[in-house]
């Protein structure tokens, strides 16, 4: 089976492009607004870009009337927006977020969430996420979509600051992945999350690559 997309109709009655992208970290977005209203949404278009010093995008489609995601203007006009850690307990509140609120409406208030206070900036942090990223915003690359809803911004920001829960962190300083149980996204409306890992060294590694490729930054 194959298809060329936006050329030849989907052959599925769903579209397998998300579905093929699996798992897909959660970007839990927490930004300000220039009135000072907190604004929190998530978005699966999300990724670390390096480490050094640390990056990280999100990718938020625009409206299908066109106009831009509240986050993505929040962090435009204000300069910061944070990353909070979805875990499986905040599933229900972060599906609450993913709703299509007014303008002006706090998330944090309509999913019942304690905000916490961020170090380097105003933003606050979702205080029961098990981690948290300051992020400084760096830029927008808007791309063509094929359709209203189709065009994207894709953002990006440095990590200027990294919250742990002390709890969740090993005894050898390692996130605690069993306990902390992660959600990731799938495709449609499935989502995972993870309960076991394994670990696999690179095979004659040494350095930065043999501590984990991101070493101690």
């Amino acid at each position: 089976m194959h298809y060329a997309p936006g050329q030849e109709p989907c052959p599925l009655p769903y579209s397998p492009f998300k579905a093929c992208t699996v798992p897909r970290p959660i970007g839990w977005i927490s930004t300000l607004s220039k009135e000072g209203v907190a604004n929190l949404a998530p978005y699966s278009q999300w990724q670390n870009l390096t480490f050094d010093p640390p990056m990280v995008m999100f990718a938020a489609n625009q409206y299908s009337d066109g106009r831009r995601k509240h986050t993505v203007i929040n962090a435009e006009e204000t300069g910061w927006f944070v990353w909070n850690m979805c875990s499986f307990a905040l599933k229900d509140a972060m599906n609450i977020t993913a709703m299509e609120w007014p303008c002006g409406t706090d998330e944090f208030e309509k999913a019942g969430l304690e905000k916490a206070a961020a170090i380097d900036c105003a933003v606050p942090r979702v205080a029961a996420s098990p981690a948290h990223f300051e992020c400084r915003y760096l830029s927008t690359h808007r791309l063509r979509g094929n359709s209203n809803h189709g065009w994207v911004d894709v953002v990006y920001g440095e990590v200027t600051r990294i919250h742990l829960r002390d709890e969740l962190v090993t005894p050898e300083g390692k996130l605690d992945y069993a306990r902390i149980q992660p959600l990731a996204r799938m495709g449609y409306h499935d989502y995972t999350v993870v309960t076991e890992t394994f670990t696999m060294p690179i095979p004659g590694a040494s350095g930065a690559a043999a501590a984990g490729l991101e070493g101690k930054a």
